[in-house]
């Protein structure tokens, strides 16, 4: 039953845990509030269940890269 879960969910849990490490971090730091909280779980959720369900990145990574590569450019 666990290993089922494991392959199935393993992904998102890892994200969700990833994010309520982090929010329990800023929590206790005291510089955030619970919407604050919420939303870092609610973000290592959703990777997590983008890497589980093997689907393509929100945003085109080298695209965006090459654009500001190509803006930014050090010693033009």
């Amino acid at each position: 039953m666990w290993r089922e879960f494991w392959v199935h969910y393993g992904k998102r849990t890892i994200g969700a845990a990833a994010g309520l490490f982090f929010s329990f971090v800023y929590l206790f730091a005291g510089f955030w509030d619970m919407l604050f909280f919420m939303l870092l779980i609610s973000v290592g959720y959703w990777i997590g269940k983008k890497k589980d369900l093997r689907q393509d990145p929100t945003a085109p990574w080298q695209q965006v890269w090459s654009v500001l590569m190509e803006r930014f450019r050090p010693f033009r």
